[in-house]
């Protein structure tokens, strides 16, 4: 990769108390509008380096800045600002949403966080709403009422109430079927475009890194024993463990789908919808 990135990680290293090193001198580059797949095992150290990149936890030796910042000396308005550029996608969206509020009323939480008038946040969760594939009707409707794919879409609305440049997206499909992944994965790759997003995603799920990374990174036992371009990587690993990954992955999966067309996504508007 480039020196230069929106998130730019640098020989970092981290060890938790009981005395687990969970990363050890990684580096790697996110820039601006592209995405790279963080792969590894469960234990490699994905969900940690995803910790570190959201200025949640601190790394022991090394650095890490946000847009040439680092994200854990920001304070006042300036770390307000940082942290609405910086959002997060979870894996478990339906555990990271409170189950009294409604959706709308989760995404609009957000919005006061950082700053929109109250008069402005229904029209913008509607039209956050609207973005993502889903119909604004069903911002009415508590996480229970709603599908997992639906789920995850209101959590997408979420991370986007802030207009980030940069989302974490911490294995966001790995709960959802086949189907429904890979229309997250089709809407996730149409925000990337209209709105220049750059994404960090990480996934134990190779088939899913290639649909949707530019550029991949290989994570074992904390370390990164290989980047590539998506396309090099899947013509010619290099390293015996990437190898055998992709060997476990039955060599790759599918080429990735054409993108989806400009515009907002069709709405989901059912439950049972994904």
């Amino acid at each position: 990769m480039t020196q230069d990135g929106l998130l730019a990680v640098d020989d970092v290293s981290k060890r938790y108390r009981q005395g687990t090193l969970a990363l050890d001198g990684v580096t790697l580059r996110v820039p601006a509008g592209r995405t790279v797949g963080l792969v590894g095992e469960s234990g490699s150290g994905k969900s940690t380096l995803a910790r570190l990149a959201l200025g949640l936890i601190t790394p022991d030796t090394g650095t890490v800045r946000f847009d040439g910042h680092n994200p854990h000396r920001l304070r006042g308005r300036a770390g307000r600002r940082a942290r609405g550029r910086l959002q997060l996608v979870p894996q478990q969206p339906r555990g990271s949403l409170n189950p009294a509020l409604r959706a709308g009323e989760a995404v609009a939480f957000a919005l006061r966080v950082h700053g929109t008038p109250r008069a402005e946040r229904p029209e913008r969760v509607a039209e956050l709403f609207r973005q993502v594939g889903l119909d604004p009707a069903l911002a009415r409707r508590h996480p229970h009422q709603l599908s997992g794919g639906q789920v995850q879409r209101v959590a997408i609305a979420r991370a986007l109430a802030t207009g980030p440049e940069l989302v974490v997206c911490d294995e966001p499909t790995s709960a959802l079927d086949a189907t429904v992944q890979a229309r997250v994965l089709d809407l996730l790759g149409e925000l990337q475009e209209r709105l220049g997003l750059a994404y960090l995603f990480i996934s134990h799920d190779l088939a899913v890194v290639r649909h949707l990374a530019h550029h991949v990174v290989v994570l074992r036992q904390g370390r990164v024993v290989e980047e590539n371009t998506t396309s090099g990587l899947w013509r010619a690993p290099r390293h015996p463990y990437t190898r055998a990954l992709l060997a476990a992955d039955g060599g790759g999966s599918p080429e990735p789908a054409p993108p989806a067309p400009a515009g907002h996504p069709a709405p989901v508007g059912e439950p049972s919808a994904p």
